[in-house]
């Protein structure tokens, strides 16, 4: 049975065991909503403050292991304040670019006398003062640095407060880094001697792909005291008489630390508003968009902002909350609200190639939200994923490929099938229609489909010539047209046959019959992997259960995979993920993978 028959049953019985309750009250669900549910013990959240599929995302960075999201809720320290990030993502630590950091005062009242580079002057925080709500996040550093933040689409806005005394001379420095350490060559920061702004731009890599991208700042501060002086560091030293850096990485792998500063004269308030506004086209529009955005640093005011965005895109949603734990709810609500962290829109903010369509970023990554969150958002929010499949459909337009994995304006890896083409099958056959160029969303997963890329390790699909002449993917295939990790046969098998009966519907859709009849054949060729008597040991006793899929050679002659490699029993430690010693399977036993046909349950 289609899966999105199976979908439509199940909502047709949901609505009718609905139509038989009394109406459910409508209240604030935004009480219930815990954006610090998933940021610890490899989590990975993003749990700071963000407007739906907002571009700034401001939050207190971590060092703690699991800091993919910037803040970690496990102890650790805090290295910087900053305005980017993703949530959800494994690999390495994503975005944190220019984060910001407070000092209540330097050492002998000497610029000097404050500690520059990140891994020196992280400090711990309070885990007691740490607050998330949606739009909103604040901490207390064991400093005494009470910091807080919100933002709008593309600016953040820091409030720093400082306890007040007459020796009290803040100063809040700006680095030139990010989470991974991983900017490249000629960073840059400009310090106007006058006002304090800041601007500049890095070149970083990102998290879980290849390339570059280059990213732009524009950073106001305000407060009740007055400026006291201004400037840049270089490693651990600062200079008030230097307002203008360029700055290489170094020469030994580590980015050189530097950045501006500016600091204040003691006041009866020693609060400090910090505005960033960031931009993937121009300093000049990192700065147009923190003027229009946060134009009166009204604090109250943009938080407000996000709340009624939040409120707003929460609205088609109520549960009854009669005799329902509050855990319950915020469980809930709190899945329902991370659906709309990632992706991100950046309209407006593509350098690669000009276009009048939407650009969403941070797919992190399609062969994972194509499961559930995005069929969600189908309902729950139909018009975000039209502007979503639209930027996709745009993205192989000039590009060239569907992406699997997309980040920071740059190609992510691939798992092993093309499965933004699953995406499409499933906006298209739930009737979202409006502005989609269906023919071109068509014309993209076919090409998916039929044509081998160079790279299939970022874009595509790999060993498509023996796909097409001996139904499977062969363990130590011999592929000459493209290339990437020859790994994950199984898993790649089970993949492009699930890609493929995804195509066989729209094709079907759209009265392309010939197409889907063979999109539809393609779609049984899991079967080739699948090994009738194939047994399961465990400690070296069978475990009973027999019939497995397993590796086979171009030959046609059977390969060999412990059917528990790569399972949460496994101890083996061997490589389970995109190294090229990895397995046949992604990241998951065969155990695993046997149910992953959810085309052919039956079959199965």
């Amino acid at each position: 049975m289609p899966p999105y028959l199976l979908l439509s049953l199940f909502l047709s019985r949901v609505l009718v065991n609905a139509a038989d309750l009394s109406p459910v009250e409508d209240y604030d669900v935004l009480q219930y909503i815990d954006p610090l549910i998933g940021s610890a013990n490899g989590g990975n959240v993003f749990p700071g403050a963000s407007l739906p599929y907002g571009m700034a995302k401001a939050v207190a960075d971590t060092d703690s292991e699991s800091n993919q999201g910037g803040f970690a809720y496990e102890g650790g320290s805090v290295t910087g304040f900053s305005s980017m990030h993703d949530s959800g993502t494994g690999g390495n630590p994503s975005l944190g670019n220019f984060p910001l950091f407070p000092y209540a005062k330097c050492a002998g009242d000497d610029v000097n006398g404050c500690v520059y580079p990140k891994n020196q002057r992280k400090t711990k925080y309070k885990p007691d003062s740490v607050q998330a709500h949606p739009g909103y996040f604040a901490i207390e550093l064991a400093s005494g640095v009470r910091v807080d933040m919100t933002t709008a689409h593309h600016t953040s806005l820091f409030r720093f407060q400082f306890s007040h005394n007459t020796s009290t001379s803040p100063l809040i420095l700006l680095d030139l880094t990010d989470l991974s350490n991983s900017r490249q060559d000629n960073a840059t920061i400009a310090v106007n001697n006058t006002t304090g702004r800041m601007t500049g731009h890095a070149r970083f890599a990102p998290s879980f792909g290849s390339g570059t991208y280059v990213l732009h700042f524009c950073a106001d501060f305000k407060s009740p005291a007055a400026q006291r002086d201004s400037g840049i560091f270089v490693n651990s030293r600062a200079s008030a008489g230097v307002h203008d850096l360029k700055i290489s990485r170094s020469i030994n792998g580590y980015p050189l630390p530097g950045g501006g500063f500016v600091r204040f004269k003691s006041a009866p308030d020693n609060t400090v508003l910090a505005r960033v506004g960031v931009s993937f086209i121009s300093t000049e529009q990192a700065c147009a968009h923190a003027e229009s955005e946060i134009p009166h640093f009204d604090f109250n005011a943009t938080r407000q902002t996000a709340v009624e965005q939040w409120s707003e895109k929460m609205r088609p949603i109520r549960v009854s909350r009669t005799n329902i734990d509050a855990s319950v709810l915020s469980n809930f609500y709190s899945g329902i609200y991370r659906t709309m962290i990632n992706p991100q829109n950046y309209t407006g903010e593509n350098p690669l190639w000009q276009s009048s369509e939407p650009y969403f970023d941070s797919f992190y990554c399609l062969w994972d939200s194509f499961r559930s969150q995005i069929p969600f958002l189908t309902i729950f929010d139909p018009s975000s994923v039209m502007e979503m499949v639209r930027s996709l459909i745009d993205t192989q337009r000039h590009l060239g490929w569907l992406p699997d994995c997309r980040m920071s304006l740059c190609k992510g890896h691939t798992q092993g099938g093309s499965n933004a083409d699953n995406v499409l099958a499933d906006v298209y056959l739930k009737g979202l229609r409006d502005g989609i160029d269906w023919d071109a969303g068509y014309a993209a997963v076919q090409k998916d489909a039929e044509e081998e890329p160079y790279d299939w390790s970022s874009e595509g699909r790999g060993g498509l010539r023996s796909w097409k002449d001996l139904h499977y993917i062969p363990v130590e295939d011999f592929d000459y047209e493209g290339f990437g990790t020859m790994t994950r046969s199984i898993s790649r098998t089970l993949e492009y046959s699930y890609n493929d009966f995804a195509i066989a519907q729209m094709a079907r859709g759209l009265n392309k019959t010939g197409d889907a009849k063979r999109y539809e054949t393609r779609s049984r060729y899991w079967q080739n992997v699948f090994k009738k008597d194939q047994a399961s040991l465990w400690q070296g006793k069978d475990t009973g259960f027999t019939g497995f899929f397993q590796p086979k050679y171009l030959n046609g002659t059977w390969g060999d995979q412990d059917p528990l490699a790569c399972s949460n029993i496994d101890q083996s430690g061997h490589a389970c993920s995109l190294q090229n010693t990895a397995g046949e399977t992604f990241e998951s036993s065969i155990w695993e993978y046997q149910f992953f046909v959810p085309h052919d349950m039956q079959t199965l």
